[in-house]
């Protein structure tokens, strides 16, 4: 178990619920009736924050996290200071704090930009795109990527430019990948190394991929994401501040992401 933010909204859920419902019994079993004016200040305070709390745990665990962008891996399709929302039922429906599936729902489809728990330390959320799907073989070789053996077709869109946190991005190659069906744009830094080499996806797992195909710590390096760790599909952007240089970003906010 990941004693994660789910984790202590559950806690503060149990104790306000319990201190609040122990305090109902008590009045009851005394033949009292319940007047807030001489309740203590405990019971007060778990009166009040007792429904909050629980509704945002059942709305985080069940519907929707939010999920903010901390690094330029995604760029650029999702820039640093990003704010989105995750669907948490899109993949199935999870025990919340343990993790636990208990409906089967959709699988991810390639080009999903999913959420998951990074498998070498669950603790930490990663967001990445999905390249390869069970059974697939992904290659990548001179910056270009490969499904079973096919080509993925990508058409230049000229050079980058950079803005916020990502301006050391400028002059990057802009791309349009169309990812068997899934148009998305990513950036290559030709003068760049990278790690290529061939994936064979085992059953349950997904190989995943940063749009910004040069500064991105993915399954190239570390593997494959099993079906478990997945959190969610991220799906809109509600806000962006990019507190280092130009504050809100109004033009990002309410996009829906493909």
């Amino acid at each position: 178990m990941d004693f994660d933010f789910s984790f202590f909204l559950f806690v503060a859920s149990l104790v306000t619920g319990v201190i609040w419902g122990g305090y109902l019994l008590i009045l009851k079993s005394k033949g009292l009736h319940f007047n807030e004016h001489n309740e203590p200040a405990v019971v007060e305070y778990a009166r009040s924050f007792f429904p909050i709390v629980l509704i945002v745990f059942l709305l985080r665990s069940f519907l929707a996290e939010p999920f903010r962008i901390p690094s330029a891996s995604m760029m650029p399709t999702l820039l640093i200071g990003d704010f989105l929302l995750v669907n948490k039922f899109t993949y199935g429906i999870r025990l919340p704090v343990i993790n636990k599936k208990i409906i089967e729902l959709n699988e991810p489809a390639r080009g999903d930009i999913v959420v998951f728990r990074f498998p070498k330390d669950p603790a930490v959320d990663y967001i990445k795109r999905v390249i390869g799907l069970p059974g697939d073989k992904v290659s990548y070789y001179d910056k270009k990527l490969y499904i079973n053996d096919m080509p993925v077709t990508q058409v230049s869109l000229g050079s980058y430019q950079g803005v916020g946190q990502g301006e050391d991005m400028t002059g990057s190659e802009h791309l349009e990948e169309n990812l068997t069906g899934v148009n998305h744009s990513i950036l290559i830094r030709n003068e760049a190394p990278t790690v290529e080499g061939t994936y064979v996806i085992p059953a349950g797992n997904y190989f995943v991929m940063g749009d910004n195909r040069d500064n991105s710590n993915d399954s190239r390096y570390w593997g494959t994401v099993p079906e478990e760790n997945l959190v969610g599909k991220a799906f809109f952007i509600w806000m962006n501040w990019d507190w280092q240089h130009k504050g809100i970003g109004f033009s990002r906010i309410g996009t829906v992401l493909k």
